[in-house]
């Protein structure tokens, strides 16, 4: 065994990690176990392979060291074992009997790494150092998309400003019930993205999720859809038919643009809402159905009970829960984190690799007034994606309706600016680094690219000021 005076790199970690070491040699187990024990890792040994299975079973470890050759169970069969059961910890594997084909087979199956006997203490300490750090770095980068969602977005809804923040909060407390849900907002402001998040967080998940566009359909055709039909029922009808709520059963239907509803069908639905049961077209017998509701407009459905083109009743029983989503000009904000995650989204869909956006483009998508809301800019940015040949997307790649469009406010910034002249060079500064965080929502990170500074300059000037 080689020497064991060399001092570990990794610092005593807290909490130590655990490490089960498995060999048919108890001496040269506990000798390892001292090994490690002095640099800050928690070892348990097994002098044999069926007691170190069992204690695979039994507790979780963060790191396996096994010898490869034990009778009964031996070493491959521990990392078997180790990846079935506790699929995040790493495995390092020992042998006297080294060869190229063991190790290889112990690679393609999960192996960290592989050591020959007799061991050098150093080598080892410096692997299981290697294990460590990249067990801790998947740990921590899990951590971060998990703060990121809960910062964020919810299952796909992304922002983070405070219209945002109230929306998925909402969304997480009515998604574990069974409440129906009326989804406000005008067209692209992602409507059907929050239905799909409501249903992927609630129980029904592993149901099916059934979307239909109200508005696209005749009165016929509708019902045909949401209600099936029998053989026979109208000309076309050649054979029976699942309409969306038998298909939908166990999980959730979202009917969008319910507003444009026939009155005929609104008092069929007004009737499964009641019962729980359908009736196919041209039959007479009625089918039992377990589906959530949930449903989204852009009109004013008050507006239209008034003027007698939607019912009350049904208003109310599509109600129960009512979420207003804001348009993109009112969550300006949220913006950068939507052109990042949208550059992300496109890239890997159309096998581009883009490395950034230039501060120009960016500033036009920042300055424009999106009335198309969400689905405008993500099809901006795809179409920016899919044109791009230099892996940086920049003002050239926009289209024409952004690459022509005046910044809104730019003459009235200038203005402003202007009336600056005669004043310190450190009032202008602050003032425009105040309006470049007004234009990216507070957003540090894209104003410090928009200035051409570190972000660590921008976190000084602003306390500096006190912006």
């Amino acid at each position: 065994m080689g020497s064991t005076s060399s001092k570990s790199t990794t610092a005593v970690l807290s909490p130590p990690l655990r490490v089960l070491i498995v060999d048919n040699d108890e001496a040269h187990a506990e000798a390892v176990a001292m090994s490690l024990d002095r640099v800050g890792y928690s070892c348990l040994v097994a002098s044999s392979g069926t007691a170190g299975a069992r204690l695979i079973e039994q507790d979780s470890f963060d790191l396996v060291i096994t010898d490869l050759k034990m009778s009964e169970v031996d070493g491959l069969e521990i990392l078997n074992r180790t990846k079935e059961l506790q699929p995040e910890a790493e495995v390092i594997l020992v042998t006297g009997h080294g060869s190229v084909p063991s190790a290889v087979t112990a690679m393609q199956l999960g192996a960290f790494n592989y050591l020959l006997k007799p061991l050098d203490l150093k080598q080892l300490r410096a692997v299981a150092d290697k294990a460590a750090a990249a067990l801790q770095l998947r740990r921590a980068n899990a951590e971060l998309n998990r703060r990121l969602d809960e910062r964020f977005g919810f299952e796909g809804v992304i922002g983070n400003s405070p219209q945002m923040n109230d929306v998925i909060d909402r969304l997480r407390r009515i998604a574990p019930t069974d409440a129906t849900v009326l989804i406000q907002g005008a067209t692209g402001t992602g409507k059907e993205l929050v239905a799909q998040a409501i249903h992927q967080n609630s129980p029904r998940k592993k149901r099916p999720f059934v979307a239909l566009n109200c508005a696209a359909l005749s009165e016929n055709i509708l019902e045909s859809e949401l209600f099936g039909h029998v053989k026979g029922a109208f000309t076309d009808a050649s054979s029976d038919r699942m309409g969306k709520f038998e298909y939908a059963n166990g999980g959730t239907l979202f009917l969008d643009e319910v507003g444009d509803m026939p009155l005929a069908t609104q008092i069929k639905l007004l009737r499964v809402l009641e019962n729980h049961e359908i009736t196919r077209v041209g039959s007479n017998e009625p089918v039992q159905v377990n589906v959530r509701i949930l449903s989204a407009t852009n009109r004013d459905l008050e507006g239209s009970i008034g003027d007698g083109a939607f019912r009350q009743d049904l208003y109310h029983r599509l109600k129960v829960i009512t979420i207003t989503l804001p348009e993109l000009v009112e969550r300006s904000q949220d913006i950068p984190l939507l052109i990042e995650h949208f550059i992300k989204q496109s890239a890997k869909k159309h096998g581009k690799a883009i490395s950034s956006m230039s501060t120009a483009a960016r500033r036009k998508l920042l300055a424009f007034n999106w009335p198309g809301n969400v689905r405008q800019l993500k099809n901006v940015i795809e179409s920016m994606v899919v044109v791009d040949y230099d892996e940086v997307l920049d003002v050239d790649d926009l289209p024409p309706e952004l690459a022509d469009a005046a910044e809104p406010g730019k003459q009235s910034r200038a203005v402003g600016l202007a009336s600056l002249v005669g004043n310190p060079i450190s009032e202008i500064e602050r003032r425009f680094i105040g309006e470049t965080l007004k234009a990216t929502g507070g957003n540090r990170e894209e104003a410090a690219k928009m200035l051409g500074i570190g972000e660590r300059t921008l976190y000084r000037k602003i306390k500096e000021y006190q912006l």
